[in-house]
């Protein structure tokens, strides 16, 4: 019998597309594209086995996962493509540089028509666009020789539900967030990340072919630190606090 496969499209909640004054491509200024590109570098000098890939390596198949609109992909994108090629001249293998295929993924209501309208005019490679969420199965097995994600597992794949739940000790009552929040909650997101970060890692394991790489950034905080102690975690309370008087106003009228 045919074993037939199916991928889910869960809910969607994109960046804000298009180039306008609120976009994402507006405002994304810095993330770790630049920062990054040394380890990038060193990954791929140390672990990128052109000796072994290249015998019948004529395509290089690469992808960033939760892509937005750009301009951050991009620069990423071509980090690696420049780390690799870096490799093949290295090893002396310069006449052999192979082409570059790279797939650029991210939820389905993703504004895909601006991020191909923002492509660098001397772009390196043939693009694609992959929409999907990154938490399931994206690719064909052992498909893919680099994987990259940059800023984008940290975002949930659902909110957990213990937290809408009224009934639940992790109810999250007024807060979009979890920054001084009673241990319950916090429990609740952990356990909702741990569940994604476990699918997001046993699709990649299966997408990526055997010598190939995965490069995570993902953002965190030294464990001595606590939530409300950080940029993000003020920044979301304050948000969160608009909100509730907004709808209170509503509510009222």
């Amino acid at each position: 019998m045919e074993d037939k496969k199916t991928y889910a499209s869960p809910e969607s909640y994109a960046m804000n597309g298009g180039k306008g004054p609120y976009s994402y491509a507006q405002n994304s200024i810095y993330q770790a594209a630049e920062a990054a590109k040394e380890k990038i570098n060193k990954a791929i000098a140390d672990h990128f086995d052109i000796k072994t890939l290249s015998a019948s390596l004529n395509l290089v198949y690469v992808a960033d996962l939760g892509c937005s609109t750009g301009p951050n992909t991009f620069i990423s994108v071509q980090n690696i493509i420049e780390a690799i090629k870096l490799q093949y001249i290295s090893k002396g293998v310069h006449t052999e540089i192979p082409e570059f295929m790279v797939f650029f993924n991210d939820h389905v209501s993703n504004d895909f028509n601006t991020l191909f309208k923002s492509f660098p005019p001397n772009k390196q490679y043939i693009a694609a666009g992959v929409p999907g969420s990154f938490h399931g199965r994206l690719f064909p097995k052992e498909s893919l020789h680099f994987i990259h994600s940059s800023f984008a597992l940290q975002w949930l794949s659902k909110a957990p539900i213990e937290v809408m739940d009224e009934g639940s000790p992790a109810w999250n009552k007024g807060k979009i967030f979890y920054t001084n929040a009673q241990k319950e909650v916090v429990e609740a997101y952990a356990t909702q990340f741990a569940k994604d970060i476990d699918s997001f890692l046993f699709a990649r394991a299966q997408e990526l072919v055997v010598g190939g790489l995965l490069a995570l950034f993902i953002p965190a905080i030294p464990d001595v630190m606590s939530n409300s102690d950080t940029f993000i975690g003020t920044e979301l309370d304050l948000l969160g606090s608009c909100l509730m008087d907004m709808a209170k106003v509503v509510s009222l009228q």
